[in-house]
């Protein structure tokens, strides 16, 4: 008679899904399919092409990037930052008085205020990107479908994640099957016990 730890090794082991991952084969399919998945309602999708599709942030109903936001208050807090630093050292902590000129001079000030603007600009836009795409994202559970490699090719996909609140076995796969992809599939990982 087999133990109760045999008997669990060989059964199969549970499998949890991750996400939905359906195939199209050109961008105006999954621009439409986007769309549907809009109005559905989900939340928690994406949509992965092998080239930028115009209006496809409309389509997937994206609001306006907070990346430019970011941009203008580190941009604004360089200029100003120069603009405190040199009229403190040139006006007051060390005046030097040359040829009869002021230590608050706005003229002399322009280009180190534009260099610090840029600088802080491009460190804000640059890591502001980051984090909001939360960013270096080394894993994600596309790469488990050996389809997805031709996303950097020919071949468009939209993935929905079970993390989704909407997310329904059923129902998601019918509403994917329903923008007539070329493929759908499930993809899930193994749970231990």
């Amino acid at each position: 008679m087999a133990s109760e730890s045999q008997k669990k090794g060989a059964q199969s082991p549970e499998t949890r899904p991750l996400l939905f991952l359906a195939e199209y084969e050109t961008a105006g399919d999954v621009f439409h399919a986007a769309e549907h998945v809009r109005d559905a309602g989900y939340e928690k999708w994406d949509v992965h092409t092998p080239f930028p599709v115009h209006g496809m942030d409309k389509a997937m109903g994206l609001k306006d990037s907070k990346v430019a936001w970011i941009v203008l208050v580190m941009g604004l807090t360089g200029c100003t930052t120069a603009f405190l630093m040199m009229w403190w050292m040139n006006g007051h902590d060390y005046p030097l008085v040359i040829g009869g000129k002021p230590g608050f001079s706005l003229p002399s000030m322009i280009p180190v205020m534009f260099e610090l603007t840029v600088l802080l600009s491009a460190f804000g836009a640059v890591f502001g990107m980051l984090g909001i795409n939360q960013l270096p994202k080394h894993w994600h559970p596309v790469f488990f479908s050996d389809r997805f490699e031709r996303c950097s090719d020919d071949r468009f996909f939209i993935s929905i994640e079970a993390a989704d609140p909407k997310f329904d076995l059923e129902e998601t796969k019918a509403l994917l099957e329903g923008t007539h992809p070329s493929h759908v599939e499930l993809i899930s990982e193994e749970v231990e016990q």
